[in-house]
């Protein structure tokens, strides 16, 4: 298995408490946290991190979490383009969730769903490669 431990998460949250809970489990389990509060940062935080993985709300200011998506996927550096993605949403319809499935997510989970330990669970698996 590969060392997680060495990972950087981008959490895209425009909620804080919800943003700093996700933000505090992964970091007490060891992963490198950078945070997001709208789409605009987002971006900016995404293209000077890098990471390797993102979580993202699609109900957030600025730029919504859609267009963030695609933005990510549309980039020229393949190995940008290709971050895996989680959507972390309250949004649950099949439009949406097929909207995001067209533009290859990993996941997606309905925040109101699942813990914390949960999604700390899924971003171990994606990361493991072992979802698609």
């Amino acid at each position: 298995m590969p060392d997680l431990k060495q990972k950087k998460i981008l959490v895209v949250e425009d909620d804080g408490a919800m943003r700093e809970l996700v933000t505090h489990k992964l970091i007490s389990n060891g992963f490198e946290v950078k945070q997001a509060e709208d789409g605009k940062q987002a971006l900016e935080v995404f293209a000077l991190e890098k990471p390797d993985l993102v979580l993202l709300d699609l109900m957030i200011p600025e730029i919504d979490g859609f267009h963030v998506l695609e933005k990510i996927r549309g980039m020229e550096d393949k190995k940008l383009a290709d971050t895996p993605v989680i959507v972390l949403s309250n949004l649950w319809s099949n439009k949406d969730i097929l909207s995001t499935q067209a533009l290859k997510v990993q996941a997606y989970m309905v925040k109101a769903y699942f813990t914390t330990e949960e999604i700390l669970a899924k971003v171990r698996e994606v990361l493991a490669g072992k979802s698609a």
